[in-house]
């Protein structure tokens, strides 16, 4: 919703889906999974342990 609110390329989005005929309803939907997918890479990336590899050579 911050995102909605507050960012120039997500508004453009929304405006583009509103002349689409989509809801808001569903607009808010696909942002959210939008989030999703550029969110969980990164989350990923911190979960995952550090390659120590060429440190112990």
């Amino acid at each position: 919703m911050t995102r909605l609110g507050r960012d120039a390329r997500t508004r453009a989005y929304a405006d583009r889906r509103t002349t689409e005929g989509k809801s808001k309803k569903e607009i808010i939907r696909c942002l959210k999974r939008y989030v999703a997918r550029e969110v969980f890479p990164i989350i990923i990336e911190a979960l995952s342990p550090a390659d120590t590899s060429s440190a112990a050579a």
